[in-house]
């Protein structure tokens, strides 16, 4: 098989799934700034190396998260969003206590999160068309 960076490897696949995860703080409160900012970056990618997940791109801005995330198809993506918002919340609230005064928890409960695919889904619906005349 030739190697393409389009597409990564486990032991029994070859894959690329690709999820674009936003969420907020608690009461779109606007603390993501400074130093905070900073902290959760680093936070990020310690958690993504941990998972072995790929951060494509991130955008931190006052009231909320933009994570490009590649992963492996045996992490379930709610899970993800759940490992990232629960390791930053866990350390930024213990190194900020503005944090724990301000915020009953640090993070809303609700996220977004959507694939986003090498293929469309009429490419997708066309080839599986296909094959009842293949």
């Amino acid at each position: 098989m030739m190697s393409d960076t389009r597409y990564r490897h486990n032991a029994g696949s070859v894959f690329s799934l690709k999820y674009q995860l936003v969420w907020c703080p608690k009461y779109r409160r606007k603390v993501l700034t400074a130093e905070v900012a900073s902290d959760l970056l680093a936070l990020l990618y310690q958690k993504a190396a941990e998972l072995d997940v790929k951060i494509e791109s991130v955008e931190i801005m006052p009231d909320q998260v933009h994570l490009f995330i590649e992963s492996d198809p045996t992490e379930a993506p709610q899970r993800l969003a759940n490992q990232f918002k629960g390791y930053t919340s866990h350390w930024l609230r213990e190194k900020y206590p503005h944090l724990r005064s301000r915020l009953p928890s640090l993070w809303s409960r609700s996220y977004y999160i959507g694939s986003v695919g090498q293929v469309s889904e009429e490419t997708v619906r066309r080839y599986i068309e296909a094959q009842k005349n293949s």
